[in-house]
């Protein structure tokens, strides 16, 4: 393993820390009690192994998810890598990094979530990330080279001392939630997805195969071998992170008064949780020393985010200039972080829940072709058999529909009902594909 693909390695782990690899972690151990291995290892599994598994997969075709999309369906192809870049991008991702930042840096100072203070710190966060963007340069090798040994430091020194101020008793008592092996699994599954982790993996792969391109590797499986080394590069210190930081919040006691006023503050647990880690160990050093890192890695993100968003966007409406894109979409996410952290999570729980069944679908379908002959009917069939599921079992779930008999399909009760049934669309749609005379089974371009 060569020196660019740890560089390589570190700005994937940079493009994915963010917002979700601090806040959730924390929140899940206090939350799971009892049942934190099984909550956390499911936690791992959405939020470092599906992102692993998107970004080697994305390696297999040499256009990356846009050739294999292609293959699939060209419509497809432009819809769903559309809902995916505004779901990472202003919609969402993007807007949670300044929130996140906001509650990490100016809360503790201040001691109350002030609109009027958010707003001045986004639109400071979004000057920055606008003047950043318009001019990109050489913003990743920076990040990779620079600026994710100093993070990684830094929160390694907190989850050291994090150890040593909460080594006592676990937690014994979760929430209502956690009330058996399966249950925290579900809900530990159910919470990777709030990362966006995997979903941002299929926009970035592609990042990371040029990546390997530009040190001057050609060959198609040396391509693929060098990003899957760095994919595991940036699961590992991932992974590190994740458990490390749920096994602290899962030995930290908070009283239900202090849940309650966090609550009626709209303050985010997890911030509450990181903070106090952080003021444990370090005092009010360790307090704003966590939020300067913090903002600046969200900061990071960020303009990751914006520039990956404007340069797809730019490259299927061209008439459009880059810089005009990345003009709008940092003004949308302007607005969008003064909603709040906790408001911005909310809305993108129903989104979420649509995409990434859909999204852990097609790669696993995709990863399928490479290895078994498939029609692209299969494909196609489970697609819209699962993004049918999608949007019924949201709608169920918000009651926004009333469907009694849903609750009682195969892993209704856990929120993976969609996964039996992608399985059952898979051998339909391979009987479908028996009668497809003309269609030739799917080769991937590796030249």
């Amino acid at each position: 393993m060569n020196k660019n693909t740890w560089i390589i390695g570190f700005t994937l782990f940079a493009i994915f820390f963010g917002a979700g690899n601090l806040i959730f972690p924390p929140n899940l151990g206090l939350d799971s009690g009892h049942y934190f291995w099984p909550a956390i290892l499911a936690f791992v599994l959405t939020g470092i192994g599906l992102p692993l598994l998107g970004v080697v997969v994305g390696a297999l075709d040499k256009q990356g998810y846009i050739g294999s999309f292609n293959k699939i369906s060209p419509i497809f192809s432009v819809v769903f890598l559309v809902a995916i870049y505004l779901t990472i991008g202003p919609l969402f991702a993007i807007p949670r990094t300044a929130s996140t930042s906001f509650e990490m840096t100016v809360t503790p100072i201040i001691n109350t979530s002030s609109p009027i203070a958010l707003f001045i710190f986004s639109v400071i966060y979004f000057a920055v990330v606008l003047y950043l963007c318009l001019s990109p340069g050489k913003m990743i090798d920076r990040i990779g080279s620079l600026l994710t040994p100093a993070l990684l430091i830094t929160i390694i020194a907190m989850i050291i001392k994090g150890f040593m101020d909460f080594g006592g008793n676990p937690s014994s008592h979760g929430t209502e939630a956690y009330t058996s092996t399966l249950t925290g699994f579900s809900q530990g599954f159910t919470q990777g997805y709030l990362t966006m982790d995997a979903i941002a993996a299929i926009a970035f792969s592609m990042i990371v195969v040029n990546a390997v391109k530009a040190t001057g590797v050609t060959h198609a499986d040396t391509i693929f071998k060098q990003t899957a080394m760095a994919g595991v590069i940036a699961a590992a210190g991932l992974m590190f992170i994740y458990i490390s930081l749920g096994y602290i919040g899962n030995h930290m006691v908070v009283s239900p008064e202090k849940l309650k006023d966090l609550a009626a503050h709209d303050q985010n647990v997890g911030t509450y949780l990181l903070t106090t880690i952080a003021g444990t160990g370090y005092g009010e050093f360790g307090k704003y020393l966590l939020g300067i890192i913090v903002a600046l890695a969200c900061l990071t993100t960020a303009c990751g985010l914006v520039v990956s968003v404007s340069q797809y966007f730019n490259s299927i409406f061209p008439k459009i200039s880059y810089k005009a894109y990345v003009l709008g979409f940092t003004g949308i996410s302007l607005v969008l972080a003064n909603l709040g952290l906790n408001q911005v999570i909310q809305l993108s729980i129903p989104v979420l829940m649509i995409l990434y069944p859909i999204g852990i679908t097609t790669v696993l379908l995709i990863l399928m072709a490479r290895f078994v002959p498939m029609k692209p009917i299969v494909q196609q069939f489970t697609i819209i058999v699962i993004t049918i599921t999608s949007l019924i079992s949201v709608a169920v779930a918000k009651e926004w529909i009333h469907f009694g008999a849903w609750s009682k399909l195969p892993l209704a009760s856990n929120s993976l009902e969609w996964f039996p049934i992608a399985i059952v669309a898979v051998i339909i749609g391979y009987l479908i594909s028996l009668g497809a005379k003309n269609q030739k089974p799917i080769v991937y371009e590796k030249e």
